[in-house]
């Protein structure tokens, strides 16, 4: 079989729409039975239930790149504790490339899917400047529908599904807020959205998304090998006064395609969110929730 080294995959590159050449055998020197490399002290950290993260240079936190990023740190966390080296992660929603650069950081192989041509150039300029001569893992961004991913992968390939996923049609809308209204951030009015485009889940109300959502996911488990984890970073939202519960709803989805809920972690962003708006004041109780986001952890059961 040729092998491809390249980051990028393209609707006119030689490995589109055809099984991906990449490893997904763990190469560390890790037991037979510990299921990740983490050291005692790192294995401690990651069992508190609330989790903190710094950004560092390499993130990206500019909106106009991409509306939803997350820290380089939180990937990494995620990925340590779910996998060993050389082991394969999937992220169906890459956008930025978060996923990417912290599993070029960790020696893991890494695929990520994304429909935008301008989500993907940003994927290879990370990886570009990412680039590590002495791991032998690949990290590869694809432009394509993460309904496709099937068409790249082979059953139980995949140790990790990790994405942050569009939050339906929340992000799409003007917005108004008034905690940025005087902020000068260029935020005041803007959709902050990914695309218009009909495939894109971000488009789609929350109970079509919920729906499709549970499509891709019930396709993708069949890549995931028995007991890997699939690990889904999202918020809830408010909507013309109204809580939008969208962990709740994928939790309820993703169980009726076959996934087991095994933990929900809290990511508490206090620490990276800066001049929190009172938002409510002094007459709703919006405020709450805006400075915490969810880990949904889910595995594919053992088979029995």
């Amino acid at each position: 079989m040729e092998q491809f080294t390249s980051h990028i995959i393209r609707e006119n590159s030689p490995e589109y729409n055809t099984t991906l050449s990449i490893g997904y055998i763990r190469t560390c020197n890790c037991a037979k039975t510990h299921i990740n490399c983490m050291t005692p002290k790192e294995w401690l950290k990651s069992q508190l239930g609330v989790w903190q993260f710094y950004y560092e240079s390499r993130d990206v936190r500019d909106k106009k790149k991409h509306p939803a990023t997350f820290p380089i740190s939180l990937c990494k966390r995620i990925i340590e504790l779910f996998t060993h080296q050389g082991e394969l992660v999937l992220d169906p929603f890459v956008g930025s490339g978060t996923t990417l650069v912290a599993a070029t950081d960790l020696d893991r192989n890494a695929v990520g899917f994304d429909l935008q041509p301008h989500y993907i150039d940003l994927c290879e300029k990370r990886l570009c400047e990412q680039a590590n001569l002495f791991n032998k893992s690949r990290q590869v961004a694809i432009q394509d529908d993460a309904r496709n991913i099937s068409n790249y992968l082979k059953p139980n390939m995949v140790s990790l599904i990790w994405t942050s996923p569009p939050y339906a049609n929340l992000l799409n809308r003007v917005r108004k807020n008034k905690s940025r209204r005087f902020r000068d951030n260029d935020q005041l009015g803007k959709i902050e959205q990914y695309s218009q485009d009909p495939r894109d889940l971000g488009t789609l109300s929350i109970e079509k998304y919920t729906v499709e959502m549970g499509d891709i996911f019930e396709s993708l488990l069949p890549l995931l090998k028995p007991k890997g984890h699939c690990v889904i970073n999202v918020p809830d939202m408010w909507w013309e006064n109204k809580r939008i519960t969208i962990h709740v709803s994928l939790i309820e989805e993703l169980r009726k395609r076959g996934y087991e809920l095994r933990n929900i972690i809290i990511w508490d962003r206090t620490n990276i969110v800066n001049q929190i708006g009172i938002f409510g004041w002094p007459s709703n109780y919006i405020t709450m929730g805006v400075t915490f986001e969810y880990l949904l952890d889910f595995w594919r059961p053992p088979e029995k």
